[in-house]
């Protein structure tokens, strides 16, 4: 596998940290073994979980009004590549990546050799039809999959269908759909109208799926389309999953939501009713900020991922949710952001681990609220931070993924070696 970062200079940073880990780590075994909860097993667990970077990711986001590049961002895939391979090298939880095209356009072989190269797989593929291109025969400023124009319909379902085809080529399995379709004002489309055009379009994209691919319908709550987004909410995501069919699945971005909706019952609903197919990762504060994970409500995303412990152990192996970070890094280094939230991610993915389910059954059935509360709240306050040190470690990876890279300079290498494109500033959130 060809690293990034030089192995040396990982071994060394962690041999700095070793001795304070090993006794954090038997202090934790210790406490974790007088609540009958076998640290050994826990961490093998976490060394199991895994989330996709988001091609995009690894570049500085922006807002609505001006987008500030950052020093040695990648300028094209195969530097996007390079990135994702450190953030891979450094924490060990990230060992796919999610493209997007045709953001990330590019031939295919040279893509997978290259991610391979890397030991990297490939994850989702993520159509865009919210956004012109250059060279684009119709505009999507009214629409693509719900447009009231034919040609431009047949135009964003073709661009799906050639997603799919990149996607096979990549090795990838599945294909999100998000789109901006909606109106900004009263009476600008018919409401009912506009899901009848995208459930047409969407039945000619499910068509041209591959028996072991799946659909991801995402929703979002607002923006671009402020009054009416077609696909606003996990009840029209849920209605069209399953209009289009078992292989159409739900997916949850923890920011596509009203501020203090409860997510964790939508978590559960989805899972209930089979349709719960993945995760894109973040925060919010007040709408779709794409903060990072764990950022703002880090005890949310815990229940989210208590509700995901009980539909697995429901479930079983055939509860394969898909979990991707997706965020707009515009103040941080993207690569350090990245990192940080794949080990909060994993952080409420053990803690949900180290629910007593017997007890909190037990507390529910009785209706004591109070002592279930507290049964969440007691896996919830548990560090299980030597935990993740320790599955970092055993795997190759950094200790602390942040300062090790920060000690590789690698920031400062691409800034040297990646100068700005003329023009590349740009506006907007990507």
């Amino acid at each position: 596998m060809n690293t990034v970062i030089n192995p040396a200079l990982v071994a060394e940073h962690n041999a700095g940290e070793r001795a304070r880990l090993d006794a954090d780590y038997d202090a934790l075994a210790g406490m974790l073994q007088r609540r009958g909860v076998d640290i050994e097993a826990l961490t093998a667990q976490a060394q199991r979980f895994a989330l996709a970077i988001p091609s995009w990711g690894v570049g500085t986001g922006g807002t609505r009004f001006a987008r500030f590049p950052g020093p040695g961002e990648p300028r094209n895939v195969m530097e996007k590549l390079e990135d994702c391979a450190v953030i891979h090298q450094l924490a060990r939880v990230m060992p796919t990546v999610s493209l997007h095209f045709p953001w990330d356009a590019g031939d295919p072989a040279a893509l997978r050799q290259a991610a391979e190269g890397y030991g990297l797989g490939f994850d989702l593929v993520n159509s865009n039809t919210f956004q012109d291109q250059a060279g684009q025969a119709h505009s999507y400023k009214f629409g693509s999959l719900t447009s009231h124009s034919a040609a431009v319909r047949e135009q964003a379902v073709q661009h799906n269908i050639d997603c799919i085809a990149l996607g096979r080529a990549l090795g990838s399995k599945g294909l999100t759909v998000w789109v901006g379709d909606g109106a900004n004002f009263p009476g600008q489309h018919n409401l009912r109208g506009a899901l009848e055009r995208y459930l047409d379009s969407a039945r000619l994209i499910y068509q041209a799926l591959p028996d072991d691919w799946l659909m991801y319908i995402e929703h979002k709550l607002f923006e671009p389309a402020f009054y009416a987004t077609t696909i606003a909410d996990w009840g029209t995501s849920y209605a069209c999953a399953t209009a289009l069919g078992p292989k159409a699945k739900c997916l949850v971005d923890l920011g596509h939501h009203a501020p203090n909706t409860n997510i964790e019952m939508i978590v559960a609903r989805l899972a209930q009713f089979g349709k719960l197919g993945g995760f894109h990762f973040n925060d919010s504060k007040y709408g779709d900020d794409d903060l990072d994970a764990g950022s703002i409500d880090p005890f949310q995303l815990f229940l989210v991922f208590n509700e995901l412990a009980d539909a697995a152990q429901r479930d079983g192996a055939a509860f394969r949710p898909a979990y991707m970070l997706d965020q707009s890094h515009n103040v941080t280094d993207p690569i350090e952001s990245l990192m940080s939230s794949a080990v909060e991610v994993q952080r409420a993915y053990v803690q949900a681990a180290l629910v007593d389910r017997a007890a909190l059954r037990h507390h529910q059935e009785r209706n004591d609220a109070l002592q279930a509360a507290q049964t969440l709240k007691h896996a919830y306050r548990t560090d299980v931070g030597p935990i993740l040190t320790m599955a970092r470690v055993r795997a190759g990876a950094a200790a602390d993924p942040v300062a090790c890279y920060r000690a590789a300079a690698y920031r400062e290498q691409q800034r040297r070696a990646r100068p700005p494109r003329a023009g590349a500033s740009g506006s907007g959130i990507v």
